[in-house]
């Protein structure tokens, strides 16, 4: 049993960076903005890591809050709101799973619905790896980005010989061998703990309006029912209920904001992106957390340099297939043409328009429910149409029976 939940091989290293292309940038990006010590931010993130891959045993990591950090980043808001906003969400979303409100949720919302929003945020990752990550250094960019997609095409699958490792080991040796600084890694090096914070009632009220609110409708859809759904769809003999999902995510939230921590969730793309570069067990997410609690602990000094050896353009491959992973989900929708069409329409909508993900879903749970013919065939329409038995054929005779028609079979 051990064996099955926590595993620590080649795979499973390889796994864990497969979630690294999406939450490194925002983490950065959150301290840069907010100011906060990264010492904190980098270790607690980490151990939190650490502590769910031992809870559930499988490839389930942690991410920023995304709706979150980019509001943070964009606006300037102060780390004090950022701690407030965690612990506000995390009294939410405690209220709403222990009320059993959550599970009702998980319940009404049709599948094909969180096929649409898995769907839509991979097409968001594969157009943030496209258009942002691989071109940001030119064509050197393009040609990192051209080998690792050879790499992972050509070793997709391969047990033995995990592309991801070799994707990442691209970077390592394309930063070192261009313009990474031992020197200043050595410079930076010490022992930093985690600081203690106290957000005040105001920070609490302040993030709940200006943070939380705005995120919790993407935490609801993404982060808790679309991740339900992807451990279902990836590890069908080990379910996860929504209600333990709801509770790690709730209690998370409210311890991290005291440790100088930032706003954490589960998400059905990081669970995804471990599983496509080879994770299976928890043990991924442990190494994952070993990575940022090392970073944090000893080279928060050096920050900086370190994180030259995962160039832009290789985060982009590991969005790109991570991206890939999510979009491959809604096969099986094709048996059905209206169901496929909802699952298009939510999408579709997650990626257009603000705050697409809790639009996508609430149109999609009411089309599915109040517009019965929406994404039928018109030939099905036709048929539902025509004129009962009672009437004539349009050749002119009446239509054959049930008996006649049994008769004849």
């Amino acid at each position: 049993m051990t064996e099955r939940r926590i595993r620590f091989d080649r795979n499973e290293l390889a796994g864990s960076f497969g979630d690294i292309g999406t939450d490194l940038p925002l983490i950065v990006g959150i301290v840069l903005a907010t100011g906060i010590d990264s010492a904190s931010v980098f270790s607690l993130f980490g151990a939190l890591q650490i502590l769910m891959g031992l809870v559930y045993g499988l490839p389930m990591p942690l991410q920023p809050l995304k709706a979150m950090a980019v509001l943070v980043i964009t606006q300037k808001l102060s780390g004090n709101v950022l701690f407030g906003a965690g612990l506000a969400i995390g009294a939410t979303m405690l209220l709403l799973t222990l009320s059993g409100f959550l599970g009702k949720l998980a319940t009404w919302i049709p599948r094909c619905v969180v096929r649409g929003i898995q769907f839509g945020l991979g097409l968001s990752l594969a157009s943030l790896a496209l258009k942002t990550y691989i071109p940001s250094m030119g064509w050197l960019g393009y040609a990192l980005a051209g080998c690792g997609l050879i790499v992972m095409v050509s070793l997709w699958g391969n047990r033995r010989f995990p592309p991801g490792l070799l994707v990442i080991a691209i970077g390592v040796v394309y930063a070192a061998a261009s313009d990474l600084s031992l020197a200043a890694v050595t410079e930076g090096l010490g022992i930093t703990l985690p600081k203690l914070h106290l957000p005040s009632l105001d920070d609490l009220l302040t993030g709940f309006a200006v943070l939380a609110l705005p995120q919790l409708p993407l935490s609801i859809s993404n982060s808790l029912i679309a991740t339900e759904q992807t451990v279902r769809d990836l590890f069908p003999d080990r379910q996860v209920g929504i209600r333990k999902i709801g509770l790690t995510y709730s209690l998370l939230n409210l311890t991290a904001p005291f440790l100088g921590g930032i706003p954490v969730c589960h998400g059905c793309g990081g669970l995804a992106g471990h599983y496509a570069f080879g994770a299976r067990t928890g043990g991924s997410v442990v190494i994952y957390g070993m990575f940022y609690l090392i970073l944090g602990l000893f080279f928060s000094g050096a920050l900086h340099e370190m994180l030259k050896v995962f160039p832009q353009p290789i985060l982009g491959v590991v969005l790109l297939f991570e991206a890939l992973t999510l979009l491959a989900f809604m096969r099986d929708q094709a048996r059905s043409a209206r169901d496929m069409t909802i699952a298009l329409l939510v999408g579709v909508l997650a990626l257009t328009v603000p705050q697409g993900f809790v639009v996508g879903l609430v149109v999609g749970t009411v089309v599915f429910y109040g517009f019965k013919r929406f994404g039928l065939a018109r030939d099905r329409l036709a048929c539902s149409e025509m004129p009962s038995n009672n009437a004539l054929h349009p050749t002119g005779s009446a239509p054959p029976s049930n008996d006649d028609v049994h008769e004849t079979r």
